[in-house]
This record gives C-alpha cells, structure tokens and sequence, in this order.
C-alpha cells in the first residue's frame, strides 16, 4: 500500500461520523473546537425507539435495547426471554453502502438478575483505492464492530445496576496488506449503569418517576500503527430522568431528558509565531497556550476531560449534549414518539428533531425512527433505523390435576 492509499484509509475513521466537520483550533480565539474519537459509531443511536426520542434512554422504561442506553434497567425488565434487530443505512444522503446494525438479547436469571449480549456492526461500505498516479488498485470494505456481555441486577427493590463488558474491533483497511499497511484497531471497554424507579401518585394519576446513570465505553485507547500514535474510544457519561403518566387504562405518555458528556480530552490551542506557523518544543512536540496536553493515559484522559478545556468552565459547559424525548402508547400497542436533540456549534452544530412510530403484537414488535436535521445540508439528514423485537414470556408448567374422591 502506498503512502497515499494509507493517508487515505487512516482517515475514514473520522470522516465517515460527518460530525465533526470543521477544524481544531490552533489560536486564542473562540471557535469551532470539536472533539475527535476512534470507532465513533459506539456513540450512535442503535435503535428505534430511543433515537425517535431524540437520542433519549437512559431512564426510559426497559427494553432489548437497554445494553446501550441504560444496562442497569434490564434488573427491571418484565419478560422472561427477547431479543431485537436494528437497522440503519447511514449518511444514506451521501453514499449508499453505509449501514449501523444492530443485535441484542436479554435473559431473566431470576426476578432480580437479568443478562444481556449485544452485537454491533458498522458496515463502511466500499472504497476504491487508487495509486499517486490515479491508477485503481483494488477496493476495500472497511469494517467494524462490538461485541458486548451484561450482567444486571435488582439491589433494593425500586435500584439496581449494571455491568457490561466490550470487545471492540476496527478494521479500517479492509483486506488490504503490505508493510505500509495500517493495523487493525482492538480495544477493551466497560459500562456501568445504575436505574432508579419509584410511583408517583399525581392527582388521581398514576406514574412512575425513573432516573438514570449510565457510564460507557471506559476503556484502553485504540491504535491502527504503533502504541506511540494512539486514539480515545468514546468514552461518555449519560444521566438523565423519564416520566411515565398513565393517563387511563389505554394511553399513556413518557417525557425523557437526557444530558451527555464525552469522557474525552478536549484539543488544546496551540502556539503559532508571528508568521502564523505552529510552535515546536525541544522534543518536537507542539507547544500549547492552553489547555492540556491530549497525549495522556486514558483513565487521565477519561477522568480529566471535566477539567480540560482550553477556554475553562464555559467550554466545558459547551460539551454536554441534550436529548429530550416523548412517548405514546396506545393500549400497550401502538406507540408515537417525538424528540430533538440539541450539540452546542462549537461541539459539532448537531441539532436536529426525530419522529418514530412503534407496534406490538403478542410477542412480536416494530419500531420505526426518523431524523430531521435543522440544517437542510446535515449529512445526518433523513436517516431511517428499523426495528424488529421479539419478547416472551415464561413458560408456566401445566398444574398436575386434582384427585377427586
């Protein structure tokens, strides 16, 4: 592979999210300074539901796909067995070989104890890679992928927690080989989470009040070359709260609010001289105004990230993202949900409002979502992510007959 097609590879990773569009700053001045992270897809909306909700989980009522939002409220869930499938092409208004999907399964232990598994995928689609001179050379599919293990557990009767634990696998070359060939990305992460819920009697009303904590991607920073050019993972804290408000025996509404923080360092500013060119020290690295240096461990990395910012509390404030979500549900049946999602534009500019659509039959269940971005030219614009659910019961063993006589 030549240095090109390396270059050209290497960069995928943080193209594709489209989220982070601008550049980093290198001078005083306020402006567009987003964050930048390795496997960003472990940061997207898997499902349906929450992702009609605006991005919005973390306290909502539990589900298949609780492992992402919330691993704790699985302790709370009310079926014995289920599992779901999600599917979304991605950045479908640019390319049409991209797709997120997503699989997840959950078992009753016992009405306390709850277990979990999740796969996600991210499929990157089909690049063609070239020479310097312009010659094809082959094309690739780059690819990635999670595979997680969750064990949930009830520790008073309204709280519980819960514990995942995450391989992470990134393959950014596709089968491309040589010795100017870029590495495959591995890493190792947990989540925490803990789920609180308690009814509240409004007015007559019956509801129920749930907040949520959810710690995720806490984990070894991720390389594709050598460990001295190491990348951050997503790491990210999600609390938030629902409301559920049972309005009659058929219809009931949820209101969710979700507030996020990336766990990652912030880019510092760097030195420029009077030329407008960037400062070197004597080891060669970048001099910085302010800020913190990014090339730390990732435990001081992930810790540190509420500290770092070049322009202090106010930047800070800047990266928590908000996600507020409302649910329908008519007779347990037919669901309508609403929600938008607000990035402050130093962050990445990412608002948009979403809309989904959801069903139950028995044991099965469809989810539909769909995203609305404020900015007609947001590559995110008209995304679509299916769901299919499936959900049983226990199985209850027939009583033996009763002797007569």
């Amino acid at each position: 592979m030549n240095f090109q097609k390396k270059i050209l590879i290497l960069t995928i990773g943080w193209l594709i999210p489209l989220l982070t569009i601008g550049q980093t700053r290198i001078t005083g001045q306020q402006d567009y300074n987003p964050i930048s992270v390795a496997v960003p897809f472990l940061g997207f909306a898997p499902d349906s539901r929450g992702s009609a909700m605006g991005d919005a989980g973390v306290a909502t009522s539990p589900d298949a796909q609780s492992i992402h939002w919330n691993n704790a409220k699985l302790a709370f869930i009310d079926k014995d067995m289920g599992f779901s499938m999600s599917y979304s092409p991605w950045l479908g208004n640019i390319v049409d070989d991209m797709s997120l999907n997503y699989l997840s399964f959950y078992k009753k232990i016992d009405p306390i104890q709850s277990f979990g598994a999740s796969l996600r995928y991210f499929d990157l689609g089909e690049i063609q890679l070239t020479s310097i001179t312009g010659a094809p050379e082959g094309i690739e599919n780059p690819r990635e992928l999670a595979i997680d293990a969750t064990y949930s557990r009830k520790l008073l009767e309204n709280l519980s927690g819960g514990l995942s634990i995450r391989y992470i696998w990134s393959n950014l070359t596709g089968n491309s080989t040589g010795a100017a060939s870029a590495n495959t990305g591995k890493s190792l992460a947990f989540d925490l989470g803990v789920y609180y819920i308690t009814p509240i009697a409004v007015k007559g009303l019956a509801t129920d009040l749930s907040v949520g904590l959810h710690f995720s991607n806490i984990g070894q920073k991720i390389s594709y070359t050598s460990e001295e050019y190491e990348d951050f993972i997503p790491a990210n804290l999600r609390v938030g709260a629902a409301w559920k408000i049972n309005v009659d025996d058929y219809n009931s509404f949820t209101m969710a609010f979700d507030v996020n923080k990336l766990m990652v360092p912030t880019p510092p500013i760097y030195v420029k001289d009077s030329d407008g060119n960037l400062v070197y020290d004597s080891n060669g690295d970048l001099t910085i105004e302010s800020g913190k240096d990014p090339n730390r461990s990732f435990l001081k990395g992930t810790f540190g990230s509420f500290g770092d910012a070049p322009d202090g509390a106010s930047e800070e404030l800047k990266e928590f993202t908000y996600s507020i979500g409302v649910e329908y549900w008519y007779r347990e049946i037919v669901a309508v949900r609403t929600g938008y999602f607000i990035e402050s534009q130093y962050k990445g500019d990412r608002k948009y409002a979403t809309v989904g659509l959801g069903l139950r039959y028995q044991v099965f269940g469809f989810d539909f979502s769909y995203l609305i971005p404020k900015d007609q030219n947001n590559p995110l614009g008209d995304t679509l992510r299916v769901s299919f659910l499936f959900n049983f019961d226990k199985k209850q063993s027939p009583k033996p007959p009763r002797n007569v006589g």
